[in-house]
């Protein structure tokens, strides 16, 4: 399923915020510029994981991540995140950071979780339509 509106989820996780954003991406190029976006309204924010799932010019399916040097593989995290409910498009979580040092699979679990929240929040918006 296209992803086809924009949705949004914010987590608090040791003081951490996590600001997630589900959005429709036609392709890699597309993605990245909302994540330079998105980089500059959240200036504080230290890291940018996100994935992309896109159809290339051909039709094949193309698959991406990026972990921005976040422990944990967050980037994978939310690509899988993208597999399970067979949805195209990005999926963007912003981490600032709250002072406390959440580990491997603390930091894992709060973009998971900041993940689902956004695509949650895309399922209840477009069963409302």
């Amino acid at each position: 399923m296209k992803v086809t509106a924009a949705s949004e989820f914010k987590l608090t996780v040791e003081r951490s915020r996590f600001h997630a954003l589900l959005f429709p991406a036609a392709g890699e190029e597309e993605a990245a510029a909302v994540v330079r976006h998105r980089k500059g309204e959240l200036r504080r924010a230290s890291h940018h994981c996100w994935a992309v799932r896109c159809r290339d010019a051909a039709g094949a399916l193309v698959e991406r991540s990026k972990d921005d040097g976040e422990v944990g593989h967050p980037g994978k995290v939310l690509l899988e995140l993208l597999r399970r409910e067979d949805l195209e498009g990005g999926v963007l979580v912003s981490r600032v950071f709250g002072g406390v040092k959440l580990g491997v699979g603390g930091v894992s679990r709060a973009f998971r979780e900041a993940g689902e929240g956004a695509i949650a929040a895309h399922r209840s918006l477009t069963a409302r339509r």
